[in-house]
């Protein structure tokens, strides 16, 4: 097992960044904080940890550094990660992975030219209760998925935008749907596969800012299975939930906000004969590292060995390709079809639609 040096770029939530990479010490080594408020960066090194800079460029000129981990505002996501690349480095990024579906075909290029791989964080897909959906649908005890329903419903008062690039088109690149629910709807593919068609309607309803903070969506899948998504940024406490009703089984999660996957779950079979079966494949189903640690264990599998449950660039682009079909669909006010190509009106971005 190869031990990666890490530089963590930015030191908001690069916070928890580090507390994952630190849960695997024999794989990673966070060995730079980098962010222009060097003292956030110093407080997160501590005494004897990474070193800390506020210059970018140096860390993209150190030989000694395998991974760079983007965890800045989204406006600057795609520039970092290009660069990274081309200074020879792999790439993890936060969510959103860029700007547009075409800046992620321009990163999937950059990626096979210069062989370094890029790698979205979605860390809401490793968690317990996760794994033991995955393992009644690949057994195939869950069978046919019939419908679902998806809840990001959590609270961000006025004092949230007071960072300058929240909740503008501009720095932000969207709002609710892009910052917010983009893990749920990358969950719901994780657990479902691709979606076929979105029908979206969006609103400003909770602050006074220039992007969406409610949404209703109504999806279905190329599976067939039906699906709605509410989201709000009004409730009052953070709530994440999710529920699928397959053939045979039926699975909810608890509503932990931002560790949907890592909560207990309940899953009930449509006829009592199946449940001694579906209860004894969930026990079966072995712990394994969740949240971020679960993330990052699963790129340094990657690494090490080219086989490992991690999240690529290509997940990254499904994820956009899902917000431009909101967004468009939004301003239609019709039903978008996936996936998104060239050809689409907001391939090259959804910002100049003006909603």
């Amino acid at each position: 097992m190869s031990r990666y040096k890490v530089a963590v770029i930015g030191a908001g939530i690069g916070a928890q960044h580090i507390t994952g990479f630190s849960a695997l010490p024999e794989m990673f080594d966070v060995s730079v904080i980098c962010d222009l408020d060097t003292g956030k960066a110093a407080a997160l090194a501590g005494l004897s940890g990474p070193v800390v800079t506020d210059d970018l460029s140096q860390v993209l000129a150190d030989p000694g550094i395998d991974i760079i981990d983007i965890c800045l505002p989204p406006h600057l996501h795609f520039d970092v990660c290009a660069a990274g690349l081309t200074s020879g480095k792999d790439v993890i990024c936060e969510k959103p992975l860029a700007g547009s579906v075409a800046e992620a075909d321009r990163l999937a290029e950059l990626s096979h030219q210069t062989g370094k791989q890029i790698f979205p964080v979605f860390q809401y897909r490793y968690g317990q209760g996760a794994r033991q959906l995955k393992a009644l649908i690949d057994k195939g005890i869950a069978g046919t998925p019939y419908i679902a329903t998806l809840e990001t419903h959590w609270c961000r008062d006025s004092a949230y935008y007071d960072v300058g690039w929240r909740g503008t088109w501009a720095g932000e690149k969207g709002g609710a749907i892009l910052g917010h629910a983009i893990h749920i709807h990358d969950w719901l593919s994780f657990v479902l596969g691709p979606v076929e068609s979105v029908f979206a309607r969006l609103d400003t309803r909770v602050n006074q800012i220039e992007v969406e903070d409610c949404a209703a969506l109504s999806l279905q899948m190329q599976n067939g299975a039906l699906v709605t998504s509410s989201v709000t940024l009004g409730a009052a406490m953070d709530t994440s939930r999710l529920r699928f009703c397959f053939e045979h089984v039926t699975a909810e999660s608890g509503s932990l906000p931002y560790r949907p996957a890592e909560g207990e779950w309940q899953f009930t079979a449509r006829t009592p004969a199946l449940q001694d079966q579906i209860d004894d494949i969930i026990a079966s189903v072995p712990d394994a590292d969740d949240g971020y640690a679960g993330l990052f264990s699963a790129i340094g599998d990657f690494l090490d060995n080219g086989k490992s449950d991690a999240v690529f660039l290509e997940d990254g682009r499904h994820s956009l390709e899902f917000v431009t079909a909101v967004y468009h669909s939004a301003a239609t006010q019709m039903p978008v079809s996936l996936p998104i190509g060239p050809t689409h009106p907001l391939y090259q971005g959804w910002v100049a639609e003006g909603l």
